[in-house]
């Protein structure tokens, strides 16, 4: 089968960068679905391995890089169920796997859900790795109760792929009130028309939130930058209020910061279930049958905003360049 990989970290605009290579086709295993892939999503993620894991020692062979990813079932391993060959579904893959920058790609089934059917293969793709992370954080670390209880939510990097869906999920199935970060007419836009009530300037965090009328928010996500952000975090979180984010850094963070407010700090990493096999790892694929009937229902708008075609290493490429300017709104999509 025809894909895309790399050997060694280097720069995008190096020949090398990413390279088309022919590989067996993959065997599904018990739990696996065989995916004849029609669309991708490229997320941050695969800039970041692109560029970190192999700086010194190259890969052995050519590392397959890919998350998102929309696709026809062609086979199907002894122990699934739910689903059968013709069957579209989308999933965001496992990072211990091949990914999806490939004609097929095998995938355990209790992480893949049926595609939605009102949209196109590239809108759907826009969506799992967001979709679940967004879900996650909200339902499961911070866990917002999904009714109408009051509360204050800020979305800090509102504009990116994980921000948009959250102020979706927020805007439609929660009494949150939702203050999003941007700091450009552009990106205060889109904020708004994903669901946000008020959007405050992230270059002066603190100052517009009390600006705009908040002193303190129940919840905070950070989806940008969390040591940049720490300190004003600290400032606005609520006692008794809970900070979630997906940014690892490697700057230390003072902690004890939260401690008079008894303040809690919470992780999201949606590969958590699929790289430990946790028992509830099958939740992953109820969730994205849950965002499918969402996006069906016209309830959850996809976040596609910029479609490029062809799985070709010179796609990819320009993909990654644009990935790579952090200047993306929603997200970025691949059809092959």
């Amino acid at each position: 089968m025809k894909a895309v990989g790399f050997l060694k970290s280097l720069p995008i605009d190096d020949a090398d960068s990413l390279f088309d290579v022919d590989l067996p086709n993959p065997a599904p295993l018990a739990d696996d679905l065989l995916v004849e892939i029609e669309a991708i999503s490229i997320n941050p993620a695969d800039a970041k391995r692109r560029i970190r894991t192999a700086v010194d020692t190259p890969h052995d062979t050519p590392f397959i890089l890919g998350y998102d990813a929309v696709g026809i079932v062609r086979e199907t391993g002894p122990s699934v169920s739910g689903f059968q060959p013709g069957d579209r579904v989308w999933y965001a893959g496992d990072a211990n796997r091949p990914g999806s920058y490939a004609a097929l790609q095998c995938v355990d089934h209790r992480i893949a859900g049926p595609a939605p059917k009102t949209v196109a293969p590239e809108s759907a793709a826009a969506l799992p790795l967001t979709a679940l992370t967004a879900w996650e954080m909200l339902f499961d670390r911070l866990r917002v109760p999904t009714d109408e209880t009051p509360a204050k939510l800020l979305v800090i990097g509102g504009a990116g792929g994980v921000g948009s869906v959250t102020i979706q999920l927020a805007r439609k199935l929660t009494g949150l009130d939702i203050i999003a970060t941007a700091s450009r007419p552009e990106t205060e836009k889109w904020c708004l028309e994903m669901g946000a009530h008020t959007v405050v300037d992230h270059r002066n965090l603190v100052a517009g939130m009390h600006e705009a009328g908040h002193e303190t928010v129940d919840y905070i996500v950070q989806y940008a930058d969390t040591a940049q952000h720490w300190q004003a975090m600290c400032e606005l979180v609520a006692p008794q209020g809970t900070i979630g984010t997906i940014v690892e850094t490697s700057e230390k963070l003072d902690i004890s910061a939260l401690q008079g407010k008894s303040a809690a700090l919470v992780w999201e990493l949606m590969f958590t279930r699929s790289l430990f096999q946790t028992p509830d790892m099958h939740k992953q694929g109820r969730i994205l049958a849950r965002m499918a009937r969402l996006v069906d229902d016209g309830i959850i708008k996809t976040t596609e905003t910029k479609v490029l075609h062809g799985l070709s290493a010179g796609t990819l490429k320009e993909a990654h360049r644009l990935i790579e300017t952090g200047a993306m709104i929603g997200k970025l999509v691949v059809r092959f």
